[in-house]
C-alpha cells in the first residue's frame, strides 16, 4: 500500500506544510511592534474640542438627510471594481480551463473547483486519414485505481463511459469536482447501460486548442456575453445574428432563425426559458470544432469506447453484410447517440439493433413543427447514397463527441 498511497501522502505532506506556514504568519501578526516603530506609526491625538465640533456638524448633516457626493462616488467605484474582479476571474477560468485550488475551496458555500487542464495541441498529421478496422473491437479495460487518490477499492470505483478512468465518489466530493446532484447522478448511472462521463470527458470545451479558445472568447466579448451566466432565447438569437454578420456580413434568414430557436429548445430540455452557461459553452465549442476541424481530425478525438459503440451501430445498420449503409440510415443513427438520457437508453458495449428515428419524447426531437415539415427525416434523394464504414465514422464523429456531456441538453442538433 506504500506505493498506492504515495499521491495521498504527498497531499497530506503539502497540507501539513501549509498549516505550519499559516501558523507562522499568524504568530507574526500577533507579535507586538518594536518601541521605535510604535512611536513612528502612532497617530496624533485629536483635539477633543475639534472632535466634538466635527461630530456635532456631521450629526446635523445626517439629520437633514444630506449624503456627501464623494461618498456616493467611492461606493459606486468599489462596487464596479468588485464586479470587474468577478468577471475577470470568470474569463480567466474560461480561457485556461482552471478553477481555484482545493485548499482555497469554500466548502461551506458548496463552491466547485474544476481541475486544471492543459489544452491540446494539434499534430502535423491531424488532418490525415486514420484507419480504424471495423471487425476488430478494442474493448479497453478500465483503470484499476482511482484517478484522484490512486487507491484500489474494487466495487467502490465508478467508471467513465468515455475513457478508462475510474473514481471514488468520496474523492470527487472532497475535491469539489462534482456537486451533490451530479454525484447522485453518477452513483445512479455509472454502473448501468446509460453510463456517466467523468469531468474530463464531460467538458467538450477542453477539446479546443488555445488558439480556438481565444477566438471563441473574443466572440463572446464582442457580443457582451457574460461568462457563467444563463442565456434566454432572445439573447441566443441576437448572438447568432452577430456571428452571422461576422462570418457572412448578413443577418440570419427566416428558416435559419427557426433552426436557431429549435437548437435553443433542445438546449433547454426542462423548458425553463433559458439555457445553462455550460450547455451554451459546449454548444459553441462543438460549433468551433465542426467548422474549423477536418472530419479526419474529429475521428482522431474519439476514444476506444466510442469507436466500439460506433462499430455496434454500424453493424446493426448493415443487415445484409455488404459493408455499405444508406446515408438516410446514417442520419437516423446519429440521433441514437442522444438517447443516453432516456429510460430506454442502450448500453455502450452491446449491439444496438433498433436504430431508427428518435422518439418524440427525446429532447433531440424538439423544435418547431414547421421545421419538421420542411425537412422530413426519410425524404430526399441523398437518402439512398451508400456509405462505407470510414465514411460513416467521419460523418458521425461530431455527434458522437456532442453526446459526451451528462447534461440532458442536446448540444448539437442532428439533421432531420
Amino acid at each position: 500500500m506504500g506505493v498506492l498511497m504515495s499521491k495521498k501522502q504527498q497531499v497530506d505532506k503539502v497540507q501539513k506544510c501549509s498549516a505550519v506556514v499559516s501558523a507562522f504568519k499568524e504568530g507574526l501578526k500577533e507579535r507586538p511592534l518594536p518601541a521605535h516603530r510604535a512611536q513612528n506609526t502612532a497617530e496624533p491625538e485629536e483635539d477633543p474640542v475639534e472632535c466634538s465640533a466635527e461630530t456635532a456638524s456631521s450629526g446635523k448633516g445626517r439629520e437633514e438627510g444630506q449624503l456627501p457626493e464623494q461618498g456616493k462616488k467611492v461606493s459606486a467605484s468599489l462596487e464596479k471594481e468588485g464586479d470587474s474582479k468577478v468577471n475577470q476571474e470568470a474569463w480567466s477560468r474560461l480561457r485556461d480551463g482552471k478553477g481555484v485550488e482545493p485548499e482555497d475551496l469554500n466548502k461551506a458555500a458548496h463552491q466547485l473547483t474544476p481541475p486544471a487542464f492543459d489544452r491540446p495541441k494539434r499534430e502535423t498529421n491531424d488532418d490525415e486519414p486514420v484507419e480504424i478496422v471495423l471487425d476488430q473491437r478494442e474493448q479497453p479495460a478500465n483503470d484499476e485505481m482511482c484517478e484522484i487518490c490512486e487507491v484500489w477499492t474494487a466495487d467502490d470505483l465508478f467508471p467513465c463511459r468515455i475513457c478508462t478512468r475510474v473514481f471514488h465518489d468520496g474523492c470527487l466530493q472532497e475535491m469539489g469536482y462534482l456537486c451533490k446532484d451530479s454525484l447522485q447522478q453518477m452513483r445512479d448511472t455509472a454502473h448501468t447501460s446509460t453510463g456517466w462521463s467523468c469531468y474530463y470527458c464531460d467538458n467538450v470545451n477542453l477539446l479546443l486548442t488555445e488558439e480556438e479558445m481565444y477566438s471563441l472568447t473574443e466572440t463572446f466579448k464582442q457580443c457582451k456575453i457574460i461568462p457563467e451566466s444563463c442565456l434566454g432565447s432572445e439573447e441566443f438569437l441576437q448572438y447568432k445574428h452577430f456571428v452571422s454578420k461576422q462570418l457572412s456580413e448578413r443577418d440570419l434568414a427566416d428558416d435559419q432563425e427557426e433552426e436557431v430557436l429549435a437548437q435553443f429548445s433542445v438546449l433547454d430540455p426542462e423548458q425553463k426559458g433559458q439555457m445553462e452557461w455550460t450547455d451554451f459553452l459546449y454548444h459553441e465549442s462543438l460549433g468551433v470544432l465542426n467548422k474549423f476541424r477536418s472530419k479526419n481530425s474529429l475521428v482522431r478525438l474519439l476514444t476506444a469506447k466510442e469507436r466500439d459503440r460506433a462499430r455496434s451501430v454500424y453493424l446493426s445498420l448493415n443487415q445484409d453484410n455488404d459493408g455499405l449503409v444508406l446515408s438516410g440510415e446514417v442520419r437516423r443513427s446519429q440521433q441514437s447517440w442522444f438517447q443516453k438520457h432516456t429510460k430506454e437508453a442502450q448500453s455502450c458495449n452491446v449491439s444496438i439493433s433498433h436504430v431508427g428515428p428518435i422518439s418524440e419524447s427525446s429532447p433531440a426531437s424538439s423544435g418547431s413543427n414547421k421545421s419538421r415539415e420542411k425537412s422530413p427525416i426519410s425524404s430526399g434523394k441523398d437518402d439512398k447514397r451508400q456509405m462505407n464504414w470510414q465514411e460513416f465514422l467521419m460523418e458521425s464523429a461530431i455527434y458522437i463527441l456532442a453526446a459526451r456531456p451528462n447534461s440532458a441538453a442536446v448540444h448539437l442538433r442532428p439533421p432531420l
